[in-house]
C-alpha cells in the first residue's frame, strides 16, 4: 500500500522516531507498565546484601564441620554411622536450637511427601478404566514392604550427655543446653542408621541397584549414597532457619564446612567420594597408585581399574572390609559411591589458578557402561571444566567425578551420579543410540556444571530451583554446542515455544515444590531466557562480564534472585527490570505480529506536483468490475451516446490545479522559517521512501523487535528495535523507517533467526507466507469394548508355553 505523508510546518519529526499514533490501541486494553522497576518488590539493600547485588560489608553465613565414621553392610543393604558436628554461629543472632535435615525420612510411609501424593490426571473427570503405571505400582508395593527412613537416632552433647531433640518429618530440632551466642561454636554427636532404598523402585536420587545376573552368587550391587547423614539446615539473613519439609523435588539448602569421613566397605569395593583420599596406601594396590600417577599427564584417560579387573571382582566377593578415608575442605555436602563392579579411569587437568592448579577428572562405571563411558565420560568432565571456568571461575576442588549407577543425573561436591548405559545384544556386543550418547554427554556437562552452581555459588535450591537448574542449563547448552553443534541438542530458544504458549504453567520464581511442568519451568525456560539475554539483548561482551562478576561475588556464598538480577544490571549498565518481570515473574509468551506495512511518499506541497501524483495513484487502482462487465456486454454510457452535451468538468477534474492552490503554496513557503524550508526542500529533493510498520504484542511479553528487510535490488538489512519500543504502548506500536528512493521494500520478516522464542511465526511475515509443515496418514484403532472381540475365533487359540520362572495355567 502506498499513501501520502503530509508535513506540518510547525513540526517535522526527527527521522526514525516513532509516530505519535504509537500509543493508539491502548485505550481498549488499558495501559500496563511492563517497565515498572522491580526495586519496589526486591529487598531493600542492607549491610548483608547491597542494593547492587553484592555481599555487604557485614555479610555472614554459618560454618558446619563434620567428622563421620560410616559402615556399609552390603548383605543387609544398611548403613550405620556416627557423626560429630561442630557448628559455628557467625550470625548476629543468639540460637537456642538447631534444625537438621533428615532426608531419608522422606521414604517413611507417614511422611508428608508420601501422604500428599495425588492420583495422576488432574482434576478432570476420571477415565474408565482408570490407569496406573506399573512403575507406580512397583513403588507403592516397595514402600509398603520396606522399612525405610532413620530407624536409629541418638543425639549427644560434647560430654556425652543426651540432648533433647524432636523429629518433624524430614527435619529434626536439637534443643541446646545453653544458648549459642554470636561467634560461638557448639559440638555434638549423632548416631544413626537406616536401610538403603532400592533406587529403581523408588525415585530417590540415591540408593542401591541390584545386578542379579552377575557371575557372583546372589549378584552384585552398586551403592550411591547421598542425603545419607543428618545435615544442618541453613540459617540465613533473609529467612532465618530454612526449615522446610523435603517433598522430593525441591533440593537442598546447605552450609559450607570441612569434612573428615571414614567409609568402611567390603574389601573388594572401589569407592568414589567427595574429597581427597587420605589413605591410598591402605586401599589401593601399588599398580593402581602408579596408574593414578601416570593419569596426571596422560593425553587420554588411564584405567586405574581395568574392565578385566572389574569383571574379576564381580565373580568373587569378599568377607573382609577396608576403610577409605576422605577429607574435603569448604564443601556444602558429601556423597559417595561403592561397588565391586566399578571400572575406574582418570585424566589430569591443569588450570591457571594458584589456589587449585591441578584437578583429577575420574569416572567410575560397571561393564554396562561399555565403550560409551570409556570414550566420553572423563573427556566430558574436562570439557565442562573448560567451558564453565570461562564463564565463572577456575574449578575450585581437587577432583571431579562421574559415577554410573541407577540415578539418571544428580550432583554433589566433586562427585556426580549419571545414568546412561549401553545395551547388551544377543551377539554379546554392547551398542548405544545417538540419543544415549547425547544423554551421557549432556548429563555429565550438566551435573559436573552443578559443582559450580550451586555447589560453589550456593543458591537456595529448595526455594528457587531456577537459580541452579536454569543457570546451569544455560551453561550446559554452551558446552553441548561447543562439543558438537551438529548434534540435535534441542538447545535453542525456539525449542521452548510449545511450553511458553501453554496454559498449564506458573512463573519461574515459583517455589520448587509448587512448580508445574518442572523441566520446562526450572530448566529450559530460564536457560532460553539467559541465552536470549546474552545473544540478542545485551550482547556477549556485556553479558559475560556481568555473569562472571555474579559468579565471582557469590563464590562460596549464598545469593538470592535479587542478587543475581541486580548484579547483571549493575555490572552491565543495562536496565533489565522489564526482562526479569516478563520472563521470571510472569507467564506471558513472545508473539510479535507484524500486522501491516504502509509505504508513504512525502507531499511536496506544490499543487502541480502533488495533484498529478494523486491522479496517477487513482488511475493505478483497479477499475470497477461493474463498468468492465458492461463493456463486455457492449453497453454504452449516456455520455457516449450524447456527445453534444458537454460542460467544464468534461475537460477538467478534481485534480485540475488552479491559481488559488498555487497562491496558497507560495504563501505557505513564505511563512516558513529558513530551517523549516531547508528541511522541506531536502525531503522533497531526496524523495525517500517512508514505511510505517504496525506491530501487535499478542503474547504479552515485551521483547526487542528483530527485522530482516529485503529490497527490490535483492539486498537485505537487519534492523533491531529495542524492547523499550513498547514502553508507552506494550500491546501495539507503530514504527517509521526511512530508506533512500532507490531502496524499495519487497519483504519483511520478524525474528528470522528464531532468536526470541516467538511462538507463532505465521504472523511474522509481510507479505504473509504459506508455511510448510507435515501431514501423516494413520489407521483408526478399535476401542477396548469387550463385545468387539471375536470370542468364537479367539477361543480356538492354544496357550503359549510360559517363560522360564513364570507359571501358567
Amino acid at each position: 500500500m502506498i499513501t501520502r505523508l503530509l508535513v506540518c510546518a510547525a513540526l517535522l519529526w526527527a527521522l526514525g522516531a516513532e509516530m505519535a499514533a504509537s500509543a493508539t490501541g491502548e485505550s481498549a486494553q488499558g495501559f500496563e507498565d511492563k517497565f515498572r522497576q522491580l526495586d519496589e518488590i526486591w529487598p531493600t539493600g542492607n549491610n548483608y546484601r547491597t542494593a547492587g547485588g553484592e555481599p555487604g560489608h557485614a555479610y555472614w553465613q554459618q560454618k558446619v564441620d563434620y567428622r563421620i565414621q560410616a559402615s556399609l553392610d552390603e548383605t543387609r543393604r544398611r548403613l550405620t554411622a556416627t557423626e560429630t558436628i561442630r557448628y559455628k554461629n557467625n550470625s548476629p543472632d543468639t540460637l537456642r536450637f538447631l534444625w537438621l535435615q533428615l532426608d531419608q525420612n522422606r521414604f517413611k510411609k507417614t511422611s508428608v511427601a508420601e501422604r500428599s501424593l495425588v492420583f495422576p490426571g488432574g482434576a478432570g473427570s476420571l477415565e474408565t478404566p482408570a490407569k496406573v503405571s506399573l512403575t507406580d505400582l512397583r513403588r507403592q508395593q516397595y514402600l509398603a514392604d520396606a522399612d525405610l527412613g532413620y530407624d536409629m537416632l541418638e543425639v549427644k552433647g560434647a560430654r556425652g550427655k543426651a540432648l533433647d531433640f524432636v523429629v518433624v518429618g524430614t527435619l529434626m530440632r536439637v534443643d541446646l543446653k545453653a544458648p549459642l551466642k554470636p561467634g560461638e561454636s557448639r559440638e555434638f554427636q549423632i548416631d544413626f542408621a537406616f536401610n538403603i532404598v532400592e533406587e529403581n523402585a523408588v525415585w530417590a536420587r540415591s540408593g542401591f541397584e541390584h545386578f542379579p545376573d552377575d557371575a557372583r552368587t546372589g549378584g552384585n550391587d552398586i551403592f550411591l549414597l547421598a542425603q545419607w547423614f543428618p545435615r544442618l539446615a541453613a540459617y540465613t539473613d533473609y529467612e532465618g532457619w530454612t526449615a522446610k519439609e523435603f517433598l522430593g523435588r525441591g533440593e537442598f539448602t546447605l552450609e559450607f564446612g570441612d569434612y573428615d569421613v571414614e567409609l568402611t566397605v567390603p574389601a573388594d569395593h572401589i569407592v568414589s567420594s567427595t574429597g581427597t583420599l587420605l589413605n591410598p596406601d591402605d586401599v589401593l594396590t601399588d599398580v593402581q597408585r602408579q596408574r593414578l600417577k601416570a593419569a596426571r599427564t596422560a593425553k587420554r584417560p588411564v584405567f586405574i581399574v581395568t574392565e578385566e579387573e572389574a569383571l574379576e571382582n564381580e565373580r568373587e566377593g569378599s568377607k573382609d572390609v577396608k576403610t577409605w578415608h576422605f577429607a574435603a575442605k569448604n564443601v556444602r555436602d558429601f556423597a559417595w559411591a561403592s561397588s565391586r563392579k566399578f571400572m575406574w579411569d582418570a585424566k589430569g587437568y591443569e588450570q591457571e589458578d594458584p589456589a587449585q592448579p591441578f584437578v583429577m577428572a575420574m569416572s567410575f562405571y560397571p561393564k554396562e557402561g561399555g565403550e560409551l563411558w570409556k570414550k566420553y565420560s572423563t573427556e566430558a568432565i574436562l570439557h565442562t571444566l573448560e567451558v564453565y571456568s570461562r564463564f565463572s571461575f577456575a574449578y575450585p576442588y581437587p577432583v571431579a567425578q562421574s559415577v554410573n549407577g541407577p540415578v539418571g543425573g544428580m550432583e554433589y561436591p566433586m562427585i556426580t551420579f549419571n545414568g546412561p548405559r549401553t545395551v547388551l545384544r544377543d551377539d554379546g556386543s554392547r551398542t548405544y543410540s545417538l540419543s544415549e550418547k547425547m544423554f551421557l554427554l549432556g548429563v555429565v556437562f550438566h551435573e559436573i556444571g552443578h559443582i559450580y552452581f550451586p555447589m560453589t555459588v550456593n543458591s537456595d535450591e529448595r526455594q528457587w530451583t531456577w537459580m541452579d537448574e536454569g543457570i546451569n542449563s544455560f551453561l550446559d547448552r554452551v558446552a553441548k554446542r561447543e562439543w558438537d553443534p551438529e548434534m540435535p541438542w534441542g538447545a535453542e530458544p525456539r525449542d521452548i515455544t510449545d511450553y511458553m504458549k501453554s496454559e498449564n504453567q506458573v512463573p519461574i520464581m515459583t517455589q520448587s515444590d509448587s512448580v508445574l511442568q518442572f523441566g520446562p519451568n526450572a530448566y529450559a525456560k530460564p536457560a532460553a531466557a539467559l541465552e536470549i539475554l546474552r545473544e540478542t539483548i545485551m550482547g556477549r561482551q556485556l553479558f559475560d562480564f556481568a555473569f562472571r562478576e555474579y559468579a565471582r561475588r557469590w563464590k562460596f556464598k549464598r545469593p538470592t534472585p535479587a542478587d543475581f538480577f541486580r548484579t547483571m544490571e549493575e555490572a552491565s549498565g543495562v536496565d533489565l527490570d522489564w526482562f526479569w518481570r516478563g520472563w521470571f515473574y510472569g507467564t506471558d509468551h513472545v508473539d510479535i505480529s507484524l500486522d501491516s506495512v504502509v509505504k508513504l511518499r512525502m507531499d511536496t506541497k506544490n499543487p502541480d506536483i502533488d495533484f498529478a501524483r494523486r491522479e496517477g495513484e487513482l488511475k493505478a487502482e483497479p477499475g470497477s468490475r461493474f463498468t468492465a462487465q458492461n463493456s463486455v456486454e457492449g453497453r454504452t454510457t449516456w455520455v457516449q451516446r450524447n456527445p453534444d452535451v458537454r460542460d467544464f468538468y468534461d475537460t477538467n477534474s478534481q485534480f485540475t490545479v488552479t491559481n488559488k492552490e498555487r497562491n496558497a503554496y507560495d504563501d505557505y513557503l513564505a511563512g516558513l522559517e529558513d530551517w523549516e524550508r531547508e528541511a522541506l526542500e531536502r525531503a522533497v529533493r531526496e524523495d525517500r521512501n517512508y514505511y510505517i510498520f504496525e506491530f501487535s504484542n499478542k503474547g504479552g511479553l515485551v521483547m526487542p523487535i528483530l527485522l530482516t528487510l529485503t529490497f527490490t535490488d535483492g539486498s537485505t538489512e537487519e534492523v533491531r528495535l529495542p524492547a523499550e519500543t513498547w514502553r508507552y504502548s506494550p500491546h501495539r506500536v507503530r514504527k517509521i523507517l526511512v530508506f533512500d528512493k532507490e531502496r524499495e521494500l519487497t519483504d519483511v520478516v520478524v525474528d528470522k533467526g528464531l532468536e526470541t522464542a516467538d511462538v507463532d511465526m505465521s504472523n511474522n511475515f509481510y507479505p504473509r507466507r504459506i508455511l510448510p509443515s507435515r501431514i501423516e496418514a494413520y489407521k483408526a484403532k478399535q476401542g477396548n469394548n469387550p463385545a468387539r472381540r471375536d470370542v468364537m475365533q479367539d477361543i480356538k487359540e492354544d496357550r503359549n508355553a510360559a517363560p522360564d520362572g513364570q507359571g501358567g495355567s
